[in-house]
């Protein structure tokens, strides 16, 4: 029971029914928070079914430009004869490999979902060791090196950029499409074809320019693979079973180094008859690592996760009107919280249509305002009070305004969502405390 003076009763009315009891009207309330959660999960449906439409046309857009690159090779392929009739291939991986990138991004919007396209200038450079391929059982004289081929490829031919040009011991060589002799050591790709020095090394050197969507990885392949990777996306995640040996990330951009050794790569230094074992699913999200462009948290991400609190801010709304209710002694009726439940379910579709449109931080602002004015204009009319319109536009925008800062935390996210909860629960604690449950 709430005392304003003595023993004041806790409504007005002083004839007293079963529906004033404050124990009925609170069962009844959580009822009406249960039921409006069918309209809820509707909602998230919704968002889900226009999430996948909003895939396909971002699959639509990646394939107009170009998808997630994967740089692979290069690979010295020499053919050799097993006999006098047959040709074969043997695979030599480099001994050193050095790949610089640097990457510029470009975020495009499309619906409630994010893309994000870059351009990027891939240097590849490294060394080959003299060709010595006695333990595959190969003999110096059935190596055919005057038809050796430098062999490299990326995931999406669309985002070449320029024709590449492929420095070897100083001489250049335009690059081509694979082609003749059953040659599928990547799906597609490009070489050149040179004659490899019978005895000693050699080193390479190229440049890629690529564009692509998301993501861009590289394959392990040398003995010692180094990579770095510089760019201007502020937030990158590092994917792959290689975490960078040194990375930096701020407001201006990113670095990262990675330096693997051949100890844990899934194939062999070199080995003969086929072309197919560094291309393997397997294969290659064991050696594959890199760096993906995507937003911390998406658009589609943060509507789906903001509607998911909506069982919350419905109950915390519900209680915070039955204790203003009871402090001013003033009956709100059911009807008038079915009305107000629906409103905040109203608030879920006009936050997803705006989002399509003009994007979650403004959406969420305009659904906010509407949802919160209304509410308090309500509840000020129903108790014919503007105090309680300021008291309800306080209440809503603390508790819009608290869910705002959750969707925008990351890994700071549950603890701060677990003491703002824990003073929830105080401040219900502090203003039931003089409530006599038992009254009627």
């Amino acid at each position: 029971m709430i005392a304003d003076e003595e023993n004041a009763p806790i409504f007005e009315n002083p004839k007293h029914t079963w529906y004033d009891s404050i124990l009925v009207k609170l069962a009844i309330i959580a009822v009406l928070i249960l039921l409006l959660l069918i309209p809820s999960e509707w909602i998230q449906s919704m968002i889900a079914e226009r999430e996948n439409s909003q895939q396909e046309t971002l699959k639509s857009m990646t394939d107009a430009w170009s998808g997630s690159q994967l740089v692979q090779g290069p690979v010295l392929v020499i053919p050799y004869k097993p006999t006098a009739t047959t040709n074969d291939f043997a695979y030599i991986l480099p001994e050193n490999l050095n790949i610089k990138a640097s990457v510029a991004t470009e975020l495009h919007h499309k619906g409630i979902a994010d893309i994000t396209q870059y351009n990027s200038k891939v240097n590849v450079q490294g060394t080959f060791t003299k060709t010595d391929l006695t333990k595959l059982g190969i003999n110096a004289d059935q190596l055919m090196l005057d038809k050796a081929r430098l062999v490299f490829s990326f995931s999406d031919m669309k985002g070449l950029k320029s024709n590449p040009a492929i420095n070897v011991n100083g001489t250049i060589i335009p690059a081509e499409p694979i082609y003749a002799d059953n040659l599928t050591i990547f799906k597609k790709g490009l070489q050149v074809v040179f004659s490899a020095p019978k005895e000693a090394g050699f080193s390479f050197n190229y440049t890629l320019e690529l564009k692509g969507t998301n993501e861009l990885s590289f394959l392990q392949i040398g003995k010692t693979t180094e990579v770095e990777v510089t760019g201007d996306w502020k937030s990158p995640y590092y994917t792959g079973h290689y975490s960078p040996d040194k990375s930096k990330a701020d407001a201006g951009g990113f670095t990262a180094k990675w330096k693997v050794l051949d100890y844990n790569r899934p194939f062999p230094q070199q080995w003969k008859d086929n072309d197919t074992l560094i291309t393997s699913k397997t294969a290659t999200a064991q050696a594959a690592f890199g760096v993906k462009f995507s937003l911390p948290i998406d658009q589609y991400r943060k509507t789906m996760r903001t509607t998911k609190y909506s069982c919350l801010i419905i109950l915390l709304t519900f209680v915070s009107l039955f204790l203003t209710e009871v402090i001013r002694k003033q009956r709100v009726h059911v009807f008038n919280y079915i009305l107000i439940g629906a409103a905040m379910i109203v608030y879920y579709t006009l936050l997803l249509s705006f989002a399509e449109h003009l994007g979650y931080d403004v959406a969420y602002l305009i659904a906010s305002v509407s949802t919160i004015t209304l509410i308090a204009w309500f509840t000020s009319s129903l108790m014919d009070n503007k105090n309680v319109a300021f008291l309800f536009g306080a209440i809503l925008t603390t508790f819009y305004g608290f869910i705002y800062t959750i969707i925008q935390l990351e890994e700071l996210s549950l603890l701060i969502g677990s003491i703002a909860l824990f003073v929830v629960v105080a401040l219900l604690m502090y203003f039931s405390r003089k409530i006599n449950w038992e009254k009627h």
